[in-house]
């Protein structure tokens, strides 16, 4: 497949991009919305810099990186695109009006031509493997000097890369930086065929997520309201459907121990808040949802974490985690941010998408990997029955992190080198 024929079979299946809008809508409201800028209807600027940042988990990992672009040019004017409304969210949050913000169109061709026609960007910067071959292609066409931030490419993306060389080879050979997290991800680069001395190895920015003291402060705040300053309080974060039932199967084993226990689950994807209150509600469990401000009292069992932006501060108002995505055939997601909110953190055995960083930290000691819902309450259990057993974890996480910090300084020396030009 070429692009030309990617490109047709785009615009034949592009009537089923509405569908796909209109049912993401239908689950949840943030999708309800800004439909224009999917296809590049909506009016922007011109600015300098184009860094497309994708969802919540990357764009967290990005938010230490724009913050020191902004710090040390601040005369470079910014957009920030994002494909999901928790990344949106996360953009907003972090930057307020001191970036322009929308989400990044479809990769039709003519939507993107008409929003890089507006923006205008002399230099882009895609996080981690967000790439697009009309976004890329129309880009260098136009002269934009790209960067691939925070390069990861797993074994299986690499092989479907290389069943499509005709597609892929093109779009990465336009590539002028890619700052990998790993030298195996580089080697994987250059044998689909980017030059080498275009590929640096960085590091990954996850670990260097900042985790500001106020965050930290509003999360012991909100444990304290809630009155649960001595209940072991636990946190299922990104969760996914296939998931939910052996999340609250384990947390039946911990309050069958401790009854005072509270889960606080939190869905990956916004449009399934309804259904994981479905399912909790359906097993009898006295619970809340966050969204409607109701009080988490002494018999409250779960939490249902329905909201945007807050999981970083839910993992920090609970002493210990489970991430998801990992339970099921998915890949995982970023298992850094509970440790580095200093709590110990368990995932499933999928975790492909992190492969090295949850090997890096269970061999240190601040991960463990669990295979099923028993598996997942004994070490519960393990943890709040042993709280310096449960601390050593922390510390052994948050000590993987310090140790591989720098990544931010790395990649921001390769933004400055692609500025330059």
């Amino acid at each position: 497949m070429n692009r030309f024929l990617y490109s047709t079979i785009l615009y034949l299946l592009s009537p089923l991009l509405i569908v796909y809008l209109a049912f993401r809508a239908i689950k949840s409201p943030d999708y309800r919305g800004r439909w224009g800028e999917r296809f590049g209807l909506t009016t922007l600027k011109s600015t300098d810099l184009l860094i497309h940042s994708v969802s919540m988990g990357e764009t967290l990992a990005a938010i230490p990186l724009i913050r020191l672009i902004q710090q040390s040019l601040p005369e470079l004017s910014i957009t920030v695109t994002t494909t999901s409304p928790t990344g949106s969210a996360e953009v907003r949050k972090a930057f307020g009006d001191s970036v322009q913000h929308c989400y990044l169109p479809f990769d039709l061709p003519w939507c993107v031509q008409r929003f890089l026609s507006q923006v205008s960007p002399k230099w882009c910067v895609i996080m981690e493997t967000e790439l697009w071959p009309n976004l890329v292609a129309i880009a260098a066409k136009r002269g934009v000097r790209l960067m691939l931030a925070n390069a990861r490419l797993s074994a299986k993306s690499a092989a479907q890369y290389a069943k499509r060389p005709k597609l892929s080879r093109p779009m990465l050979q336009r590539l002028d930086v890619i700052a990998a997290q790993t030298q195996v991800e580089a080697q994987r680069f250059i044998e689909l065929g980017v030059s080498p001395e275009r590929v640096t190895v960085c590091g990954s920015l996850k670990f260097d997520l900042s985790i500001t003291p106020e965050r930290l402060a509003n999360a012991k705040l909100l444990r304290q309201t809630w009155g649960r300053e001595t209940s072991p309080i636990w946190v299922a974060g990104s969760v996914h459907p296939g998931e939910f039932d052996a999340i609250l199967a384990a947390h039946r084993q911990l309050l069958a121990r401790w009854p005072d226990a509270l889960l606080i689950i939190a869905p990956r994807h916004p449009e399934k808040f309804t259904a994981v209150v479905e399912v909790v509600a359906s097993q009898g469990f006295e619970f809340v949802r966050r969204s409607d401000d109701q009080p988490v009292t002494v018999t409250t069992q779960v939490l249902v974490g329905d909201t945007m932006g807050e999981l970083l501060t839910f993992y920090g108002a609970g002493d210990q985690a489970f991430v998801g995505g990992s339970l099921i055939q998915h890949g995982g997601h970023n298992p850094l941010e509970p440790i580095a909110m200093g709590i110990p953190v368990m995932v499933g055995p999928n975790y492909r998408d992190f492969a090295q960083i949850t090997q890096m930290l269970a061999d240190a000691g601040g991960l463990r990997i669990v295979v099923s819902a028993d598996e997942l309450g004994v070490n519960l259990i393990e943890y709040f029955a042993e709280p310096e057993l449960r601390q050593q974890a922390a510390n052994a996480g948050l000590a993987v992190v310090e140790a591989n910090r720098g990544a931010l300084e790395r990649q921001f020396t390769l933004v400055q080198s692609l500025l330059s030009h």
